[in-house]
């Protein structure tokens, strides 16, 4: 099966292994991710001034795209799916945006864009199907206690983004379950890490984020998984006592091609 894919800026930086091991694992469960050829930077964060199209643009051209491939569009890194996911949103229920980027752009916005929005972790759960990964894997990740970190851009606003319950998300620990491991369910795993508040207040950021990791610590677990960069960024700044790595990278190891 064949996925429109949206890497994002990040992840060819500073978060290139969150990519590595995610086409090698999408390979590995007969996945196919075709990079959109002229993806941009989605922005960085949804603008929720109702007047402000400009920073929209280049995730509306993404959904474009997708859609002129015919396929569903992925996405990884957590504030890209975000934003590209709310762009999706607000095309499709608010007539003001639609019309302002059907205009700018020369197109009926709302219909070019007509495609589906998934995450990677949705892709395995409704795609692959947990079951069916837990029949890949080769590396069973047997006796590790794996903690989820969510964050706040996965899971809200709850309404947009349909990702999972944003008070008691299951859809992590649900893939943990399915490489082997034991899943750890802490307090903290659905809060805030301090975000972009780190560029002008980091003392607050490293505030935030020793909190999620001292709270799955608390309850044992070996190592943090997210989907975040910002968040792994936030999380290791702040002097994490148990490794903070991406979520595709024990998703690697358990199907043997990490």
């Amino acid at each position: 099966m064949t996925f429109s894919y949206y890497p994002g800026c990040t992840l060819k930086t500073k978060a290139k292994e969150l990519d590595g091991y995610a086409r090698r694992s999408a390979q590995a469960l007969g996945i196919t991710l075709a990079e959109l050829p002229e993806w941009q930077c989605c922005g960085g964060v949804y603008t929720t001034a109702k007047d402000e199209i400009a920073t929209k643009l280049s995730s509306v051209r993404a959904l474009e795209a997708a859609k002129k491939e015919g396929n569903a569009l992925v996405t990884l890194c957590s504030a890209c799916h975000n934003v590209i996911k709310q762009t999706k949103y607000a095309l499709d229920t608010d007539d003001d945006m639609n019309f302002k980027v059907s205009n700018y752009m020369g197109i009926d916005a709302r219909e070019a864009c007509d495609t589906n929005v998934v995450h990677y972790l949705e892709m395995l759960r409704d795609v692959v199907g947990f079951d069916e990964l837990k029949k890949k894997v080769v590396n069973p990740l047997t006796g590790r206690k794996i903690a989820a970190y969510y964050g706040c851009l996965l899971l809200r606003p709850g309404k947009t983004m349909q990702f999972d319950n944003p008070e008691n998300p299951k859809i992590i620990e649900d893939f943990i379950r399915a490489i082997g491991a034991t899943p750890v369910i802490y307090p903290m795993r659905n809060e805030c890490c301090g975000a972009y508040v780190t560029l002008e207040d980091g003392e607050q950021a490293k505030k935030n984020s020793s909190a999620v990791w001292e709270s799955a610590a608390g309850f044992g677990a070996d190592c943090i998984i997210t989907a975040c960069p910002l968040c792994r960024y936030n999380l290791i700044k702040a002097e994490s006592e148990i490794p903070v790595i991406y979520f595709t990278e024990l998703l690697a190891e358990a199907l043997g091609v990490k």
